[in-house]
Order: C-alpha cells, then sequence, then structure tokens
C-alpha cells in the first residue's frame, strides 16, 4: 500500500491499548502498512492490515482517506 506522504494517526483506545501492549511507535505502524502480509479492503476507505509478529499473527484496522492524506488506525488485534 503506497502510503507516502500520509500522516498516521492512531485511535486513543489503540494507542493506549494495542500500542502499548505491543510496544510500537509510528515508525512501526508505518512499515507495517507499507508492507503488511496481506491487505484486504474492507469498506469504501476501510482496510484490514495483516501481518506477523515473532510467533503471532496480528491485525490492525485503519481508514485511509486520500483527501486529507491521513491514515487513521481504529484498532488492532492478535491471534495465536
Amino acid at each position: 500500500m503506497n502510503i507516502e506522504g500520509f500522516k498516521i494517526r492512531p485511535s486513543k483506545h489503540f494507542a493506549l491499548t494495542w500500542m502499548r501492549k505491543w510496544a510500537y511507535d509510528i515508525d512501526d505502524l508505518r512499515k507495517i502498512i507499507q508492507d503488511p502480509v496481506s491487505a484486504d479492503k474492507v469498506g469504501k476507505n476501510k482496510y484490514e492490515i495483516y501481518f506477523r509478529d515473532k510467533k503471532s499473527g496480528k491485525k490492525l484496522i485503519i481508514v485511509k482517506d486520500d483527501e486529507y492524506k491521513e491514515i487513521f488506525v481504529i484498532t488492532g488485534a492478535e491471534g495465536k
């Protein structure tokens, strides 16, 4: 996914739960979104980004706004 020039903005819930638990920062999110295992478009501007970290699979749900050049990270999830 091409996100060159886009600002990444995590939701408060995502920042306080998943980002803290995974010890990620904005640069880590940018790398994940640019090079995911898979990315599925589930709405007009909504995507599910799947990636692997160590032994577990993880998922981000994002909204990509081309008009404002912004990516809003709604939430995350993980599995074993």
